[in-house]
């Protein structure tokens, strides 16, 4: 009955559209990230001595950042690719009056295990950033206590 196929699709079509959203958040990350990197180059020609150093590991950084979210966006579109490919077998089986269950659960469970990884490249960027910002100790003035 084609109601209950569109009502099997409707779950994983929500993955998709989390994918989706994912995805959003990933580019803007990376828009943000590559306009850094354009900064940083032409600081790279104006600076030397301990301003340069920063400048480079900065961009050490910055280049980090854009592998893991070139890496988590291809990793999300392979995902969608697989959510894409369950509701196809889910369709296909019923125009065709056979179940494709083995096919339609490996799919899903490739697409959320892409998912998955992802999100680990995803974690691993946010945790790249939180160490890369952190305040040099001596503009906290820790030894001033509590302001």
């Amino acid at each position: 009955m084609i109601a209950q196929t569109i009502q099997l699709s409707l779950a994983p079509v929500f993955v998709l559209v989390a994918i989706g959203n994912i995805m959003n958040i990933l580019t803007t990350r990376l828009g943000r990230v590559v306009d850094r990197s354009r900064i940083l180059q032409k600081l790279y020609a104006q600076t030397s001595g301990t301003e340069h150093d920063t400048v480079v590991i900065e961009m050490r950084y910055v280049d980090r950042r854009i592998q893991l979210i070139s890496h988590a966006l291809l990793v999300l579109v392979s995902s969608g690719i697989g959510i894409g490919v369950t509701v196809g077998t889910l369709f296909l089986g019923e125009m065709l009056g056979r179940e494709f269950r083995i096919a339609t659960e490996l799919t899903f469970f490739a697409a959320i295990t892409l998912l998955m990884v992802a999100l680990v490249y995803l974690l691993l960027e946010t945790r790249l950033v939180a160490r890369s910002l952190r305040l040099p100790p001596e503009f906290l003035e820790l030894h001033r206590g509590e302001l």
